[in-house]
């Protein structure tokens, strides 16, 4: 390959993380103006619903709160993220405190994965706040249903409007490792 070729191709990955980078400032900016002053939320948490708004490795250092997804790579993490429609997370601090994801047609299903709230901020009101912020997002409000799958947060969840149903069948390819 020709240096003058790796050199431009350098060039242009790093202009491409500059812009990123400023795009997800940016976006920050104006989803802490948006929010800072809604009743919604809890005071002095800052709520986004953009992917560029948090890292895998701010993640997976949330994930390693929970049974289930302690094991996750940052590869893995990455790329569930690339393949999430929408991104939701909560920041005290600037350090990311809690985080969901949808997955959805924006249509007619969507699916809820990956609720997490760090411990130190449970108990606050701020999963209930954090979706009730994606549930009424402007994009996934329209979505007449939202289906979610959960052993732990039953109670929690129903409070929120969400229902058990009999009739959900699922396909598990592999054991999911719990560790």
């Amino acid at each position: 390959m020709p240096d003058i070729y790796r050199k431009s191709m350098a060039h242009a990955r790093k202009t491409e993380k500059a812009v990123i980078l400023r795009k997800k400032k940016q976006r920050m900016i104006l989803m802490k103006q948006n929010f800072e002053n809604n009743d919604n939320v809890c005071q002095g948490y800052y709520y986004y619903d953009s992917k560029l708004a948090i890292t895998p490795e701010e993640l997976q250092d949330l994930y390693r709160f929970t049974r289930w997804g302690r094991s996750r790579s940052l590869e893995q993490i990455e790329k569930m993220l690339e393949g999430t429609s929408m991104c939701f997370s909560v920041r005290y601090n600037g350090k990311l405190v809690a985080f969901c994801r949808i997955i959805t047609d924006f249509v007619y299903r969507g699916s809820l994965w990956d609720i997490l709230v760090h411990p130190d901020h449970q108990g606050k009101g701020l999963g209930s706040s954090l979706l009730g912020y994606a549930l009424n997002h402007p994009a996934i409000k329209p979505v007449p249903l939202i289906v979610t799958y959960t052993s732990e947060l039953i109670d929690f969840m129903c409070k929120l409007g969400f229902e058990t149903r009999e009739g959900l069948l699922i396909m598990q390819r592999r054991p999911i490792e719990y560790s």
